[in-house]
């Protein structure tokens, strides 16, 4: 028998052991056991959060909803992360690998990775003061340079902002340089109304104070009541009636368009009619003759 066949008869031998088998099957297990523990204990841990801020809803002292919603989000990313790190040693462990050495290495190949992975460092830095200072928090309606939408989430490397169709941008924290917070403080509605010369302005200015005079009343996204401020520009064929309106943050929208819709109907109701282009037209025989 040559040595190649020895060698083949004895590795067949030894894969045929029993031991063998009953090693990777309890290795199988042990890994299996520890995936679906390190997945009951992130559900543990997020319902855990979930319930320590809802207590903290009815503290008398506490922060605001936004700070609290971002607050909860960021900590259930650590937590799945530092489990899964977790569970990942205990993996090694099982497998007989040398976990400290592992460490030790991956300490001394992290430092060497850190001086060339500075983006990765100015994204964390700059997500930890995006939520330090409380810049913007999730469900904050935003623009952060061409992208504008809802913070979905805030991470210590990434920011996920949905656009009003649906969109979805993730933005390195690093590349946030100037952000616009459009939910912080109460929004206001512009409405322009234009009115045709030949109506009586005056008219239809009372008309439009009278149906403001009731509309916070009517609609709760109003802060205070609409304020008609006059007559904002002349046009060529009508006259522009400026009304504003404070509203609750990222509400302005929506006031606009219901003003809109109760004036358009307050000044039917009273025969105001909207203005309409004009055309004028002149004859070049008509000018001949004249001059003749």
């Amino acid at each position: 028998m040559s040595k190649l066949e020895k060698t083949i008869e004895n590795s067949t031998g030894e894969l045929l052991h029993e031991e063998i088998w009953i090693n990777i099957g309890e290795t199988i297990l042990k890994v299996f056991i520890i995936l679906v523990a390190a997945s009951i204990m992130i559900r543990i841990g997020k319902a855990a959060i979930r319930n320590i801020f809802k207590v903290r809803a009815n503290s008398p002292l506490r922060i605001s909803e936004r700070r609290e919603t971002t607050l909860s989000k960021l900590l259930q990313n650590i937590i799945t992360y530092l489990i899964y790190f977790i569970a990942f040693i205990t993996i090694l462990s099982s497998l007989n690998i040398d976990v400290k050495g592992l460490l030790a290495g991956a300490g001394i190949v992290g430092l060497a990775v850190g001086f060339g992975a500075q983006s990765l460092v100015r994204d964390i830095i700059s997500g930890f003061f995006i939520i330090f200072e409380d810049q913007f928090s999730v469900g904050d309606y935003v623009g952060v340079g061409k992208f504008v939408g809802t913070v979905e989430e805030i991470g210590l490397r990434i920011t996920k902002i949905k656009s009003w169709t649906g969109e979805v941008h993730i933005l390195p924290n690093g590349s946030i340089k100037e952000v616009t917070n459009y939910s912080i403080y109460n929004s206001l509605a512009v409405i322009d109304i234009h009115i045709p010369y030949e109506e009586n302005i005056k008219k239809a200015e009372e008309v439009i104070e009278d149906l403001l005079e009731g509309l916070q009343e009517k609609y709760e996204e109003m802060v205070n009541k609409p304020e008609l401020l006059g007559v904002q520009m002349l046009g060529t064929s009508d006259v522009q009636l400026r009304v504003v309106a404070e509203t609750y943050p990222m509400k302005h929208w929506y006031v606009a368009r219901i003003i809109r819709k109760e004036i358009k109907e307050a000044l039917d109701h009273h025969g105001i009619q909207a203005p309409f282009p004009k055309l004028v037209m002149y004859s070049h025989n008509d000018e001949s003759m004249k001059d003749n």
